[in-house]
């Protein structure tokens, strides 16, 4: 079942389009990694999908409810956690947090959060750091088990170990049922915690896949050195590209079937060959 359907939205300001026609879908219970560079479109989309702006065109809903229409009782359902954590400055982190519990009611579960980010509740808001205002924000948005979790890079700013408290949290919300919506452009963390991901580039969805089938691609780094002289213009052909020139060798980026390329390799004496499969990092790269 899907629990966000994102169909046609198309949000521009002026003449940039900061989201350009994009479609998705988020099924219950999975892991959606939103990757792209900054400036992609994806801070824009997650912002029309709170209804904090409006799009010009297209459709949002949210637990089969229209993003627009029925906002106020969506986000009781719905964590949220900004790109840039807006708080008040003259509030404690306790404040902030009993204010979120007033608006939304359900359980309370700060105070196990507050102990496992090692977070002072205590201090304003004003004389936090950006990674303790980042630790206030995932509280406030994972405190209350909503059903979904709609969260703007959520790990930007915390250390290595913190991440990983924030993975934990992100599989223990799922395997309780909920569904979780973040953005990243971090290709090992989405690697890690993501099932499926969406790719957005200048605006546009350019894939939607599952992990799996990404690193699955058939793009391969192939270096091969020659025991003679060869001739580098033998291997200008359909899904090959020559990346670099050795002294005696060649490596060469291949997209889809190997085999042409292989045959065309037997028709040289070699000395070694080396055939690697992309990395995702590379996978990704291909969309840029």
């Amino acid at each position: 079942m899907s629990v966000i359907e994102v169909q046609n939205l198309k949000k521009y300001f002026g003449k940039i389009k900061a989201v350009d026609d994009i479609s998705f879908t988020v099924e219950r219970g999975e892991i959606f990694g939103f990757l792209g560079p900054n400036g992609a479109g994806k801070t824009t989309a997650i912002r029309c999908m709170m209804d904090f702006i409006r799009p010009q065109y297209g459709s949002i809903k949210i637990l089969d409810k229209d993003a627009q229409k029925d906002t106020v009782e969506l986000k009781k359902n719905i964590g949220y956690l900004s790109g840039y954590v807006s708080l008040y400055d003259k509030w404690t982190g306790k404040t902030h947090i009993d204010f979120v519990c007033s608006l939304n009611g359900g359980e309370d579960r700060s105070k196990e959060l507050i102990e496992k980010f090692d977070f002072d509740p205590t201090r304003k808001a004003k004389h936090l750091s950006s990674g303790n205002k980042q630790k206030l924000g995932l509280i406030m948005a994972f405190m209350l088990r909503p059903e979904v979790l709609i969260l703007d890079e959520p790990t930007i700013g915390l250390d290595p170990l913190l991440q990983n408290t924030v993975y934990e949290l992100l599989r223990e919300a799922t395997n309780n049922g909920s569904t979780v919506f973040m953005s990243s452009h971090n290709l090992a963390e989405v690697d890690r915690i993501c099932s499926r991901v969406g790719i957005i580039k200048n605006g546009k969805m350019v894939a939607v896949e599952s992990i799996h089938a990404l690193k699955e691609m058939r793009m391969y780094t192939v270096t091969a050195y020659f025991s003679e002289d060869f001739d580098k213009n033998a291997f200008k052909m359909d899904g090959t590209e020559i990346a670099k020139e050795l002294p005696k060798g060649l490596v060469l980026n291949v997209k889809g079937d190997l085999d042409p390329l292989i045959k065309k390799l037997g028709q040289f004496n070699l000395k070694d060959l080396e055939i690697e499969h992309a990395s995702l990092d590379d996978i990704f790269l291909e969309y840029y």
